[in-house]
């Protein structure tokens, strides 16, 4: 008996396994394609010449083809506003995550104080614990804190401190801390000191020997702590929805927003792109790491 050989049964659960994660994501993207108006049914494919479209009383065909929800998601505003908040928190937090969460890794990992313990265990908290606690505590916190700050300063119309994309972005760069030092933390186990002791007899400072040997080596767990934290920021709603404020809206909260009207394949358009981006950042991030290894 072939001590290699793969089990059927092994064949079979790959499969559905394969199947259960990735079929509602090709559902998605066939519906993209969708002829009908709305995504209660398939209506098949879009032809070459595109839907009917209304203007008036005056039936014209759709210039962009099979594409014809693509086209209508880069004319909607709102989409493109929201997107543009999206992608602003999500780099912004993503930068000021993953510089905190290095920190604190190192930190962690090199040096003991009274409190390690403590530090090392608080690090679970915002991950273990439902995201609607930890929202609605923000949501206490910013209320707070703004009532106090605009009481004291006597702030009063526009210049009152409320909810807005600085509260978003400091939401995420909360929760995205966490899963850096985590990840770094991870990489920096099997990390050997010896190479930073030999840079430093060659006559390297510390800030040299961090930047030239540390940085690269830790660098693809780095990179991983990102990426993590990045689609955190893209795809999260729930601490989302307690900060946010006028002008602020992202793409899953606009999401949302369509649930009460019609969804038009245009949803799925936008969710269609919005994967490949992501596809396009995981497969750049690996190519790096393999780079680096």
């Amino acid at each position: 008996m072939n001590p290699y050989k793969r089990s059927p049964f092994i064949k079979v659960a790959t499969v559905l396994v394969y199947f259960f994660l990735y079929a509602p994501i090709i559902g998605l993207i066939v519906f993209a394609f969708n002829s009908s108006r709305t995504n209660v049914f398939f209506g098949g494919f879009i032809t070459q010449w595109g839907p009917l479209q209304m203007e008036g009383s005056t039936v014209v065909q759709s210039p962009c083809g099979p594409f014809h929800w693509f086209c209508d998601l880069t004319q909607n505003r709102e989409v493109m506003s929201a997107t543009k908040n999206t992608l602003t928190i999500a780099l912004i937090s993503t930068i000021s995550a993953t510089v905190i969460g290095t920190m604190a890794a190192l930190a962690l990992q090199r040096y003991n104080f009274k409190l390690k313990g403590f530090s090392q265990l608080s690090l679970y908290i915002p991950i273990v614990i439902p995201e609607i606690v930890m929202g609605i505590g923000i949501l206490v916190l910013f209320s707070q804190a703004f009532n106090f700050l605009n009481s004291s300063l006597g702030l009063l119309g526009d210049s009152r401190l409320t909810l807005g994309l600085p509260t978003v972005i400091v939401s995420h760069i909360a929760f995205s801390i966490p899963f850096v030092t985590l990840v770094v933390q991870a990489r920096l186990q099997g990390f050997d000191k010896s190479f930073e002791e030999a840079a430093m007899d060659l006559g390297a400072n510390e800030l040299v020997t961090f930047w030239r040997v540390t940085f690269p080596m830790i660098l693809p767990g780095v990179l991983s702590g990102a990426l993590l934290a990045f689609t955190l920021s893209l795809d999260d709603f729930v601490i989302t929805f307690f900060t946010t404020g006028p002008g602020a809206t992202t793409l899953p909260i606009y999401v949302y927003g369509l649930l009460r009207r019609i969804i038009t394949p245009q949803v799925n358009a936008l969710s269609t792109v919005w994967v490949l981006v992501v596809v396009a950042i995981v497969f750049l991030l690996q190519r790096i790491q393999s780079r680096e290894t």
